[in-house]
């Protein structure tokens, strides 16, 4: 199993007012090709990769992996919400804790949809890992993510350089029971 030690992959699907996180399916292939060949999505992210290298190397269950949920708008993938072990690849600050990182496609930014799927993601991960801290990076340019971060109660731990860009890394402590 992954190093997060799900005791369960995949899960039930979490169902939020307007959304679904499921695991991956054949049928969402089309979209996660949509949102790597996306300008607009990669901007703070080193930029799109080439379509028909995506076509050739994307498997036909694409993002099936412990910790991937697929976003789900009315039976239609419109992002991807990844839960994962932070790597040196971040920063020092972040090894080991828990990384939330997400993508939406361009036609579902501007409803909310991000703050929902992570929130609802945040509380799958906090019933299934209590106490577990929760980091998140992204570029200091990327004032959209770091508001999103700040709506989910992620607060500044620090900032680096990475990427040939200034990143800043969030924190989610854990939630505690009162």
């Amino acid at each position: 199993m992954d190093d997060l030690d799900f005791a369960a992959w995949p899960p039930a699907p979490i169902k939020t007012e307007r959304l679904v996180l499921r695991e991956p399916e054949a049928r969402d292939r089309v979209a996660f090709i949509e949102l790597h060949v996306s300008p607009e999505v990669h901007t703070y992210l080193g930029g799109p990769r080439p379509r028909h290298e995506l076509e050739r190397e994307m498997p036909e269950v694409p993002g099936r992996r412990p910790g991937s949920f697929v976003v789900d708008l009315d039976g239609a993938m419109i992002g991807q919400i990844l839960l994962r072990r932070a790597t040196e690849h971040l920063c020092p600050a972040a090894v080991g804790k828990v990384d939330l990182g997400y993508l939406f496609l361009p036609r579902a930014w501007g409803f909310g949809y991000a703050a929902e799927a992570c929130a609802a993601a945040l509380d799958w991960l906090e019933d299934v890992l209590p106490g577990e801290p929760v980091v998140l990076a992204t570029q200091t340019a990327n004032i959209r993510s770091m508001c999103l971060a700040a709506k989910l109660g992620f607060t500044e731990a620090e900032r680096f350089r990475s990427w040939d860009a200034d990143q800043w890394l969030g924190l989610r402590a854990p939630v505690t029971s009162a």
